[in-house]
């Protein structure tokens, strides 16, 4: 039997869970991680007052003077915002919100952190963006499951692999919320798009600009080979464009 610990947390408003198929104790690297995370979400929140970016965005925290994570992620937004042709941007009205890269780029670091603690096989999931280190089992590679956004019990593919990043963006969880940002309008062509890649963070990206662009996704080249994007409609009907 594969060794394994399982742990999940509420945290960003979703629920992590932390996955790690090695043998031996893994409660101290899985608390690093953990905090790691809640770490990331009192610099990031957008609904606490008293967050880095909450106090940047309301004029009473210099960025200088913030956490240079703050700088950091709104820098890798910029970079992203160029890549997509401004269908993925940090800048809302004036007011910066990093949000759909943040996520996923916390859960690339928690990995990374568990990965430093010696475990080479090892899944973290929050809220539909997922990391899969490594191994399942002993030659057996991951399996992830993307389900239909208006019926989670429906699968309508699935990724297999290993050392691979699957991110989702859509309605399944928080309904229509992704606008459009060059036309200022939900994105209301797709309910869900899926992206899997080397890098979590990216993918987390790519499947929020995708659920932006709509219909548009298809003519859109991946600016990074090892990226796949599957897209689902209003209407239910998924397929891989890539």
């Amino acid at each position: 039997m594969t060794a394994r610990t399982v742990h999940v947390e509420h945290c960003m408003g979703t629920v992590f869970t932390i996955d790690v198929r090695d043998p031996g104790d893994w409660a101290a690297p899985i608390a690093e991680a953990v905090a790691w995370l809640h770490r990331a979400d009192a610099l990031f929140s957008t609904f606490s007052p008293g967050s880095d970016l909450s106090r940047y965005r309301d004029g009473t925290l210099r960025l200088a003077d913030a956490d240079p994570l703050v700088a950091e992620v709104l820098a890798l937004c910029d970079g992203y915002e160029a890549e997509t042709g401004g269908y993925f941007t940090a800048r809302w009205r004036g007011a910066p919100d990093p949000t759909g890269l943040v996520k996923g780029w916390a859960i690339e670091r928690a990995a990374a952190l568990l990965r430093g603690h010696g475990s080479p096989n090892h899944a973290i999931n929050g809220g539909g963006d997922v990391w899969l280190a490594g191994e399942a089992a002993p030659g057996r590679p991951w399996r992830v499951g993307v389900t239909d956004p208006a019926d989670p019990h429906r699968i309508l593919t699935t990724v297999t692999g290993r050392d691979i990043a699957v991110a989702t963006s859509g309605t399944a969880e928080r309904g229509t919320h992704i606008i459009d940002p060059l036309t200022g309008a939900p994105a209301r062509d797709l309910a869900a798009v899926t992206v899997t890649g080397p890098s979590l963070t990216r993918a987390d990206v790519y499947a929020t600009a995708g659920v932006a662009m709509g219909h548009g996704v298809a003519e859109w080249a991946v600016p990074v080979p090892g990226h796949r994007i599957f897209v689902v409609t209003a209407g239910g009907v998924g397929r891989w464009l890539c």
